[in-house]
């Protein structure tokens, strides 16, 4: 349905009203002013009639027909009347305008009749003698008591209109300048009342808008400004509380955005209806791809929907934890789940907290296989040890041959305990340092430790006839701790040398890059398959039957590297193909 603007419901209806009166009290006045004048025309017939009286009487009375008639003539004439006599009977005797004995019987003209009964009534009617409309008055004639005739005086009515409507023109013409007049003042009171709407309408528009400063002007009639200073009230306790709202709204947003736990809310259709971007950082979308999307939709777990399910259930909160595949790999988190309920009390969605522990559950790993392997690795030599050392015990200390072949293995068993033990001292003494920060950088050429490396491997290089050959700037400078960063290379070293092929060659190179120093110590080996990779740095985690290598060694050097890397604000990076080699790259900062 169309709704007329105010304007256009008071206005054509204060203008009908104005028109309906104008017209009505036009039409009245005309009307009143018609019979007044009429009236007055036949006040002055009648007078005519009456002053004309006595003469006609005395012609009727001296049977002077002749003279009666030529004297209705000249009469009539002057005065401008139509003067007609008739005997009781209605013959005509005498008239200014005809022939009286061409005339008809006026017996039962209304105004004849009347006068008989000596009534005056006045009509108004069509003349077949003058084919014209006239006005007739007629009184009795009479002798004494008897009626002896009528005498009629008649006008025109041509000529009453033409005086009518001179009148009827100025009372139109000043009836029209009225109702003008009328419909601008009635204009004027319509755009008064509505005006001050419009203003509140426009205001209530910016009011929606948001622009709640905007204060409407108090015009227009006490109720519209009351309207408008209520609205002005309004305006100002939206404003108010919708700061407020806008301002906890920032504060929880700004604290939610803070947060490292993610925190979401689903409705009772287990739909999201809200998630904070480290809640989508952790299942590794965009908020806005998670928003009213079912959980279904996102994550496919069934642990996670039991979850979720055992939440909307109990009104306790929950807590669990929960393995997801997620892009990137396995991921652990724990889950705090509590009900949320609307002001009514009923069940209107869950808010759900996720924790990622995936780092803690991995240092975990991490703990328990370095307990192992540290367990295993001691055991071994040990066991070997024990082993020999209870066969010498035995007997085969009397057998010379033996015995100095058993020595021999203890000695190498020891030696590798002794390994083991200074690399995990080693180890141990790097991360105490770095976490410190008492590890010494000075600005020095890198070319020094890296051919002091070379030369530490060249001879185990010669025994499998590999060729070592180092590309490095002499200007090339880094701020490094010298022994550290070569113990670094040489552990680098070993490996490639270790689990290359014989007659290969193994390159170690070093140059600047987008403000970094990358040293790559690059072989021809058998490569690393991918799976390995995220792992190859772990303390003694071993790939050697993907290198196809033995196992000598403590699994402790690339642990070593790694830690020698992030002492000096770098890193290290692998890239590897099976039976292609691999190239392993120590990135350090140039401005260190």
């Amino acid at each position: 349905m169309h709704n007329k603007k105010l304007i256009w419901q008071i206005y054509p209806a204060n203008l009908l009203i104005i028109l309906l009166a104008v017209v009505i009290v036009t039409w009245y006045g005309t009307m009143t002013i018609r019979e007044f004048h009429h009236q007055q025309i036949a006040d002055n017939l009648e007078a005519r009639a009456v002053l004309l009286k006595g003469q006609v009487l005395a012609y009727i009375s001296n049977n002077d027909f002749t003279g009666l008639n030529q004297f209705c003539i000249e009469t009539g004439k002057r005065i401008a009347t139509r003067i007609t006599v008739t005997n009781a009977a209605g013959s005509v005797w005498a008239d200014s305008e005809e022939d009286p004995s061409k005339m008809e019987n006026h017996a039962d003209r209304p105004e004849i009749m009347a006068a008989l009964t000596r009534r005056i009534e006045p009509t108004i009617r069509f003349s077949t003698t003058l084919q014209t409309s006239m006005m007739y008055v007629a009184i009795p004639l009479t002798n004494e008591d008897d009626t002896i005739g009528i005498l009629r005086t008649a006008m025109e009515v041509a000529a009453i209109n033409r005086t009518l409507e001179g009148i009827h023109t100025r009372i139109g013409f000043t009836a029209f300048l009225a109702a003008l007049l009328a419909a601008l003042v009635s204009w004027g009171i319509a755009r008064r009342i509505s005006r001050p709407l419009e203003e509140m309408r426009l205001g209530a528009e910016k009011f929606a808008q948001g622009d709640l400063s905007r204060q409407l002007v108090l015009q227009g009639s006490e109720e519209t400004a009351d309207l408008a200073r209520a609205m002005n009230h309004m305006a100002r306790e939206l404003d108010t509380r919708i700061r407020t709202i806008m301002n906890q709204r920032n504060e929880l947003e700004a604290v939610f955005s803070s947060m490292v736990e993610g925190v979401m809310i689903v409705d009772k259709n287990e739909r999201f209806l809200s998630i904070n971007k480290a809640g989508a950082r952790l299942l590794r979308r965009e908020p806005e791809e998670i928003t009213g999307k079912n959980i279904i939709e996102i994550v496919r777990n069934r642990d996670l929907l039991e979850f979720v399910h055992q939440t909307f259930e109990t009104s306790i909160p929950m807590e669990s934890e929960v393995t997801l595949q997620l892009p990137g790999g396995e991921f652990f988190f724990q889950i705090h789940g509590v009900r949320l309920h609307s002001q009514s009390g009923r069940i209107s969605g869950s808010l759900f907290v996720f924790n990622d522990i995936t780092k803690i559950r991995r240092l975990e790993q991490v703990r328990r296989d370095f307990v192992a392997n540290v367990s295993h690795e001691l055991r071994t030599p040990l066991t070997a040890i024990k082993g020999f050392v209870e066969t010498l015990l035995e007997g085969a200390i009397n057998e010379p041959d033996d015995a100095a072949n058993f020595l021999q293995i203890v000695a190498k068993k020891t030696d590798r305990l002794n390994g083991l033990v200074d690399d995990l001292l080693a180890l141990s003494r790097i991360e105490q340092q770095s976490e410190n920060k008492n590890i010494p950088l000075e600005k020095e050429p890198l070319v020094f430790p890296l051919k002091a490396a070379m030369l530490t491997c060249q001879d185990s290089a010669k025994n499998k006839e590999i060729t070592l050959e180092l590309s490095c700037p002499d200007d090339l400078v880094a701020s490094i701790n010298g022994p550290l960063l070569e113990q670094a290379v040489v552990n680098l070293l070993e490996n490639a040398v270790k689990y290359s092929p014989q007659g290969t060659k193994v390159e170690v190179e070093a140059q600047k890059f987008d403000n970094m120093v990358h040293i790559n110590v690059k072989d021809n080996g058998a490569g690393i398959s991918a799976i390995h990779l995220p792992r190859i740095f772990e303390r003694f985690y071993r790939v050697d039957e993907a290198r196809g290598g033995s196992k000598d060694g403590t699994g402790l050097g690339l642990a070593i590297v790694k830690h020698i890397a992030q002492a000096h604000g770098g890193d290290i990076k692998v890239q590897s193909t099976l039976e292609q080699g691999s190239v392993f790259s120590i990135r350090l900062p140039a401005n260190y």
